[in-house]
């Protein structure tokens, strides 16, 4: 698919993977508002939401689920953005997420495991509490 798109179309949307990735909530939301798709995926199946929650940004995951971001999106190694927020140790994303309705068991890892894993005590109290 990538074939189809110039240069600048593509330049465009690493743009915006780059901005999930910094935390750039406030223009990322506003590119999102003026009709980026929120569920956008990048090559690897990431999408918007996954990458900001493994770069540790709530912020910007709050931003992306305000606007509708699927938080049962998998990318193509089976992982969550809930499991991505608690193998970064992020509990305010991993809150926004729980809020959201994301289920601690989907995904493979999904985040339990990953709490399990890599031996994340407060993240697997988090995700079983909530």
């Amino acid at each position: 698919m990538t074939d189809d798109l110039d240069a600048e179309t593509l330049a465009f949307a690493h743009r915006m993977f780059d901005l999930a990735r910094s935390g750039g909530a406030e223009e990322l939301s506003g590119y999102v508002d003026a009709g980026l798709p929120v569920n956008m995926t990048n090559d690897k199946g990431d999408t918007l939401l996954i990458l900001a929650a493994y770069h540790a940004h709530p912020e910007t995951v709050a931003a992306l689920l305000a606007r509708g971001a699927d938080h049962t999106r998998s990318n193509d190694r089976g992982q969550t953005a809930l499991a991505a927020a608690v193998f970064r140790r992020d509990a305010d994303a991993v809150r926004a997420l729980l809020d959201a309705g994301a289920d601690p068991a989907h995904g493979s890892p999904s985040a339990v495991e990953t709490a399990r894993f890599f031996d994340l005590p407060e993240m697997l109290t988090l995700l079983t509490s909530h």
